[in-house]
């Protein structure tokens, strides 16, 4: 009896697999038990309480292989609680509530502890249950970084400065991108949702003008009135928006997007001097870099403004547990593409 329970105290419950690809397989995602890790180091180890399914999950269970006979965890964003910290952690002790996205080159957050780098987590807003703060940290890095480090958008283009397309709005990150606008910066943020639901959604998330991106963009925005966008970010199908978005950006104005074209021709921007910008938000953490710290800061900015009552969150859905087969049923909801804001699971 001692031996049992001294062997479930050093074990977890955790959702893996060994052979990528589709999710219609039944060990596309499996439940296993892992060893339980141990903190070391920069390392929170968190017991987590909620989790979100981001459309990197998919991406890397269709074609990412664990390395050997081991098993492959995904999952980034988490909110949870402390358990254990390492020697040099300096921001944070056992009890503490906290939220955050994770490394792509470390073991993912579905399983009932994880380990994360203190640098990259933040303080989980007092005001969301584990669910609600599940949903944001990994969209809400990746608008952050590109609005205010890549695209630089409080210092205006010479034209259409005051005005930002943001493609796919009604996504985890559109969601949030256009919440971060509306909080932090004066600018006009044009939007693009295709169904009714969407459309409502991204209005309520603070959109000034909705256009359709099932039609062409570029019309559409002229047709505004408001002149050409100085920004452009696109979250989604930037291969099929490419045309319209050289069209329609300022001359100098600058253009970012998140996704992975089969291709990208950068040339047609040229005559207008657009400048390219791709954002990873795994970058600081997957090369240890200088600024990684950078991350837990915003985090916890994030969490005020959530906690102020400026921006709220993403989150849409509660599908169910922590879970093999919950897991395969949002991954193929994700992978359909109909998925709007995020889809959180809580509990094991």
């Amino acid at each position: 009896l001692f031996s049992n329970s001294a062997q479930q105290e050093t074990e977890m419950k955790a959702v893996a697999y060994r052979t990528p690809g589709p999710i219609d397989r039944e060990d596309a995602l499996q439940d296993i038990k892992l060893e339980k890790p141990e903190a070391q180091g920069h390392d929170l180890l968190v017991k987590i309480n909620a989790v979100s399914v981001n459309p990197v999950d998919t991406k890397l269970r269709l074609s990412a292989a664990p390395e050997g006979d081991d098993w492959r965890v995904l999952g980034f964003d988490a909110a949870g609680v402390v358990e254990a910290v390492g020697s040099e952690v300096k921001n944070f002790k056992p009890g503490d509530a906290v939220f955050y996205a994770g490394s792509i080159a470390r073991p993912g957050t579905n399983s009932e502890f994880h380990l994360v780098d203190e640098r990259i987590v933040g303080r989980k807003p007092a005001s969301l249950s584990d669910s609600e703060a599940a949903a944001l940290p990994l969209t809400a890095i990746t608008a952050w970084e590109m609005l205010f480090d890549r695209l630089d958008v409080k210092r205006p283009t010479p034209q259409g400065g005051n005005t930002i397309l943001v493609i796919g709005g009604a996504g985890g990150v559109g969601s949030i991108t256009i919440q971060l606008l509306r909080a932090l910066t004066d600018l006009t943020v044009i939007t693009t949702a295709s169904r009714l639901e969407t459309q409502d959604w991204v209005r309520e998330c603070g959109a000034h003008h909705v256009i359709d991106h099932r039609q062409s963009l570029q019309p559409q925005v002229e047709a505004l009135g408001l002149g050409s966008p100085g920004f452009v970010f696109s979250t989604t199908q930037t291969g099929q928006h490419l045309a319209d978005i050289v069209e329609l950006i300022a001359p100098q104005g600058r253009f970012g997007l998140i996704d992975d074209p089969e291709q990208l021709n950068a040339k047609p921007f040229k005559l207008k001097a657009v400048s390219l910008h791709w954002e990873l938000m795994f970058t600081r953490s997957l090369f240890g870099t200088p600024d990684m710290a950078e991350q837990g800061k915003l985090l916890n900015e994030v969490s005020t403004l959530v906690d102020t009552g400026r921006i709220h969150s993403t989150v849409t859905e509660v599908a169910g547990r922590i879970n093999a087969a919950t897991l395969r049923a949002v991954h193929a909801r994700i992978e359909s593409g109909s998925a709007r804001g995020k889809i959180v699971l809580e509990g094991f």
